[in-house]
């Protein structure tokens, strides 16, 4: 009964500060807007607003980025694992299997699972760099050198009297390795928040379709969500050109070409950011507050901590936990000299430690979601390629994104709407590690006929005779990975924004990035089942893996759904960290609030 009570008595307060948060946020200067009041989100559907046009140039920017990291990393498996085919010095297969180092799968599936976990761990300190020192622009622009380095040396690699060494050329390729995800770091940590933030506004409006008459909320958590979706697309548009071209590179000229046209393109970067530095709308550099918020954790932590985790866990979910650490409840006397910043900035921190809670369970996720750049283009080695090249077959995934997430913005997800489902972030990530598992099972069934059908069974990688099954089956297990990353991948990056402090976007945008290499450890793990006869096994285990870990995660944080509206519709903290501190000022986007609660008109080519 008494933990009932208290249930309800925590439901009550998150109530309440619902109410609260949406009334403050319907108060306004600006008397030609009509805010919504707490009805209206239960009753009025929501829709995504305009996007500026600067959004297009940074997605521009993501395209061809994505392009030269995806049309290298497409030809890393054939480069490492085959031979070098007889009669040829640039590793061109032309009739045959492409190869350059013959260093065999495991070697290939370990080397690319460390280009995975290196080039997500470097992001959290290029995060930091950009919140302490430069800014997420200069920290973007300092990137494309280390960036622009590591293809130059992936080059060398490969080429023709390089790879005539093989042991000096893998030596030479993981230097590659290991600079470009550097650069790779210091981009991806900083470029999501930065497309994110071209969207100015921060509270929800009532629009009123002039055609239908229909009211609608013009909801700025749904153009968040729009404009990542549209990145994710520019994402997946350039990894496929890449791919594809790369590929075809590969088998008909050599590798050389594979790692030098994506450089060619990478160049373009940097000058399309340099030539729209002074139109972008920039958060400065505000001084790293990570410190700041773990001291506030243990600051609220203090009180609550129990040797018992199970009275530890249960005081932490406790409604108190933040509120008795917010500066307005401690007497200035006994107020630590730390404690510069405002309540809502609590309030923001609180949310932003709930999202990384989230983003825990995305290491399951990933695992499935890599098996695409090492097992499954192995696999397709194994079986009837059709002329086609092994490495190919994975574009099916970015080319059935391309499809469908379109579909999903103008369609589906309206037509979910109307049809009154909220579909949530916490659903959304559920149904994608679902249906991520449901792609490995396809992976496993597949896997399981090779082997039956092989002219050498359990040894179908080293046979020279592929089974008689078309690699055009993998479709299925494509599509369906496809389809969970619009569920699962999209939404984390709209999740780690939304929910993080400005003053915080980055180091949130890189711990999302960063569950990444926890899956890259665990697939490190799993090696030993990357080779014969074990694959089944690994595929199956991962299967097992997502269902469970996603089934965990709903039960774990499904009480975030009844909070969403609350946590977005906080009350934006002045807190700026050192800027403020050393300025004594605020920043621009402060200093324009009046002009971003203006709604703004934009002709057709100028939104999504």
């Amino acid at each position: 009964m008494t933990c009932y009570t208290a249930k309800l008595a925590e439901r009550q307060l998150q109530e309440e500060k619902r109410a609260a948060a949406i009334a403050a946020n319907s108060s306004s200067n600006n008397p030609e807007l009509e805010y919504p009041t707490e009805e209206d989100f239960k009753t009025l559907r929501r829709v995504a607003g305009n996007v500026r046009w600067t959004a297009y140039t940074i997605a521009f920017v993501e395209l061809c980025e994505r392009f030269s990291y995806y049309g290298t990393a497409a030809v890393f498996t054939n480069f490492i694992q085959q031979p070098l085919p007889p009669d040829s010095t640039t590793g061109a297969g032309f009739s045959g299997q492409p190869g350059a180092l013959g260093h065999g799968q495991r070697a290939a599936t370990a080397l690319i699972t460390f280009n995975t976990f290196w080039c997500y761990l470097t992001p959290i300190v290029g995060a930091w760099i950009a919140d302490e020192f430069w800014g997420r622009l200069k920290t973007i622009q300092v990137s494309f050198i280390f960036a622009m380095l590591g293809h130059i040396i992936l080059i060398i690699s490969a080429l023709p009297p390089v790879i005539q060494h093989p042991n000096f050329a893998i030596v030479c390729f993981s230097a590659g390795l290991v600079v470009f995800g550097i650069g790779v770091g210091g981009f991806k940590s900083n470029i999501a928040p930065l497309i994110a933030e071209q969207h100015q506004r921060a509270k929800p409006y009532i629009r009123t379709d002039p055609k239908t008459g229909e009211r609608c909320i013009v909801d700025p958590v749904q153009t968040i969500s729009r404009i990542f979706m549209y990145f994710y697309l520019m994402i997946n548009i350039g990894g496929l050109a890449g791919s594809i071209s790369m590929v075809y590179a590969e088998k008909y000229i050599g590798f050389w070409l594979s790692f030098t046209i994506p450089t060619v393109l990478f160049s373009l970067c940097p000058l399309v950011l340099f030539v729209c530095r002074h139109k972008y709308d920039v958060t400065p550099p505000t001084g790293s507050v990570v410190a700041k918020a773990f001291r506030l954790w243990a600051y609220a932590l203090k009180p609550h901590w129990s040797w018992n985790p199970v009275r530890l866990i249960k005081n932490c979910r406790s409604p108190n936990f933040w509120e008795n650490a917010k500066p307005s409840k401690i007497r200035v006397c006994h107020r630590p000299y730390w404690m510069t910043f405002d309540d809502q900035w609590v309030d923001e921190v609180r949310r932003a430690i709930k999202a990384c809670g989230v983003f825990a369970w995305y290491p399951v996720y990933w695992l499935a979601f890599g098996q695409m750049t090492s097992n499954l283009t192995s696999q397709a080695a194994t079986m009837e390629l059709h002329g086609a090249p092994n490495d190919i077959i994975n574009n099916l995934d970015p080319l059935f994104l391309i499809i469908t997430i379109p579909l999903m913005d103008q369609f589906i997800y309206p037509l979910i709407s109307k049809l009154g489902f909220n579909f949530t972030p916490i659903k959304r990530i559920y149904v994608g590690y679902i249906i991520a598992s449901l792609s490995m099972i396809t992976a496993t069934v597949t896997q399981h006929y090779i082997y039956v059908l092989s002219p050498c069974h359990n040894h179908a990688s080293t046979c020279d005779k592929p089974a008689p099954i078309s690699v055009w089956l993998q479709t299925i297990t494509y599509v369906l990975i496809a389809v969970s990353e619009i569920f699962t991948t999209i939404t984390g990056y709209e999740y780690a924004y939304t929910k993080a402090p400005k003053n915080m976007k980055s180091i949130v945008q890189s711990l999302y990035l960063m569950s990444n290499t926890v899956a890259a450890a665990l697939q490190q793990g799993l090696t030993a089942l990357s080779q014969d006869p074990l694959l089944k096994w690994n595929y199956g285990f991962v299967a097992v893996l997502a269902f469970f870990g996603g089934t965990f995660f709903y039960f774990t944080h499904r009480d975030l759904d009844d909070e969403e509206d609350y946590l977005n519709s906080l009350e934006p903290s002045t807190y700026l960290g050192r800027e403020e501190k050393k300025k004594g000022r605020k920043s621009k986007r402060d200093l324009e609030q009046g002009v971003q609660e203006r709604p703004v008109e934009r002709s057709s080519w100028s939104s999504f």
